[in-house]
């Protein structure tokens, strides 16, 4: 397996309010991924995103190894790790007048037994490259998705919508949220990829899977590099997670 990740500020913004965690593949007996996007005043995204973070990557291992590792049991943890963390950022938002409309997305990536655990909240997003098609898997909490599911527009005129960054669901916007958990396969030469909506906002799909395939050596800088060229209007963050098999020089060369 096969971590890349980095996180860029973008051409517009004065603060990178984006917050990520990836495991050690060495050292860490988890391999667990997370981003987050926050939302909300001068530094109230940045305290949002990586107190969301902080808190499900905490939850997240203190509570694995008493676990059972059936797909229920997993998605539960998920879930109640996604609620505390949410917990954590409503309750420092309630603390100060400054924090009170701060909140932040949340997707976090658990492997375990060639299967990805996925909690979700927000228009982050992970997407599944398979055999030369990508997918997204989880579904973005926003105005535009709601309208795209109704059939009042379309994906196409979602992506250029004047209103695509309004939240249906953020997290530690309230005292209560309902993480997405999700399950699915993860098998040999899949690739994972996380990423905050500044990468989304300005590169589609199809755009995105051709940079992916086509910059094997740094696929996340190509990513990021293309989005600040196009505008970069928000910060940029992408974690992939590539599960290819690596020799032991490879990897003392990385």
């Amino acid at each position: 397996m096969r971590i890349l990740a980095k996180s860029d500020i973008g051409k517009a913004r004065d603060m990178n309010q984006d917050s990520y965690y990836i495991s050690d593949l060495e050292k860490d007996e988890l391999k667990l991924y997370i981003l987050a996007d926050g939302m909300g005043g001068y530094k109230g995204g940045e305290i949002a995103s990586s107190l969301a973070v902080a808190n499900a990557r905490n939850y997240i291992i203190n509570h694995f190894k008493k676990t059972k590792k059936d797909r229920e049991s997993i998605l539960k943890l998920l879930r109640y790790a996604i609620e505390y963390a949410n917990m954590m950022v409503y309750e420092k938002s309630q603390e100060d007048e400054e924090l009170k409309d701060m909140g932040t997305t949340l997707d976090i990536c658990l492997i375990y037994n060639n299967k990805v655990f996925i909690g979700h909240v927000g228009d982050s997003r992970v997407y599944r490259i398979r055999k030369n098609i990508i997918r997204k898997l989880t579904t973005d909490h926003s105005y535009v998705e709601k309208l795209v599911k109704e059939g009042t527009i379309s994906k196409e005129e979602a992506f250029n919508h004047p209103k695509k960054n309004m939240l249906m669901k953020a997290l530690g916007c309230n005292s209560l949220v309902e993480p997405d958990v999700i399950c699915k396969g993860f098998l040999k030469d899949d690739i994972l990829l996380m990423c905050s909506d500044g990468l989304t906002n300005m590169l589609k799909e199809n755009e995105i899977y051709n940079l992916l395939l086509n910059n094997p050596d740094h696929p996340e800088e190509a990513l990021i590099n293309n989005a600040n060229e196009l505008g970069g209007y928000d910060n940029i963050t992408a974690i992939i997670i590539d599960n290819i098999e690596i020799s032991e020089e490879e990897t003392k060369e990385r």
